[in-house]
């Protein structure tokens, strides 16, 4: 039987290399998630600044949750908070200067593209607009498909304070956006960033 995250925390409490199996199980979602709010150069040293933190808190892990993923990120966000001028600049950066199409070939997919980029400066000017705590929790549900639960959990808050800063930030949200399509702004929220 595979043993639980829960279960390898505490056995690497006496033998530290458990905690490689952690890395090994989570490190991709937690780099993907560092990538898509950093970038990919800052999210590589981010990785392991999250691990080594989490390595250094073990023991005072929750053995009762037996999946570390939500822990994880929370712990990913704090380092994340550690960097958030970093990452505004970068949502600033990302609206001033959209990258060009790859490709244009074809009239639709120019138009494609054209309005993709549209909503990704857009996107990235609602999410810099938005308080560093309302963002973290909108990033965590939309990109990373957590639970509210699970969230709650990460960032250590309450269930209703989850509830009430992503109410915040997709009101905040729809109102930097302004009469764009809704619809298509959350596909390009869940996309790859």
């Amino acid at each position: 039987m595979t043993p639980t995250d829960a279960e390898l925390i505490e056995r690497s409490w006496h033998e530290p290399e458990h905690f490689a199996t952690i890395f090994d199980r989570h490190a991709p979602h937690i780099q993907r998630y560092l990538a898509r709010r950093l970038g990919g150069e800052a999210a590589d040293d981010l990785v392991a600044e999250t691990f080594l933190a989490a390595f250094a808190k073990r023991k005072s892990y929750d053995g009762g949750r037996p999946d570390a993923r939500p822990w994880l990120y929370g712990i990913a966000t704090h380092v994340v908070g550690q960097h958030r001028r970093t990452e505004v600049r970068r949502y600033r950066l990302r609206e001033a200067i959209a990258p060009a199409p790859a490709e244009a070939c074809h009239a639709d997919r120019v138009a494609a593209d054209v309005t993709a980029q549209s909503l990704r400066a857009s996107l990235a000017s609602a999410l810099a607009s938005l308080a560093t705590p309302d963002r973290d929790v909108l990033l965590l549900i939309a990109w990373e498909q957590l639970t509210y639960d699970e969230v709650a959990s990460a960032l250590k808050i309450p269930v209703g304070t989850v509830r009430s800063r992503l109410n915040r930030a997709r009101r905040k949200v729809r109102e930097v956006l302004g009469a764009q399509d809704h619809n298509t702004v959350l596909e390009e929220l869940l996309s790859n960033g």
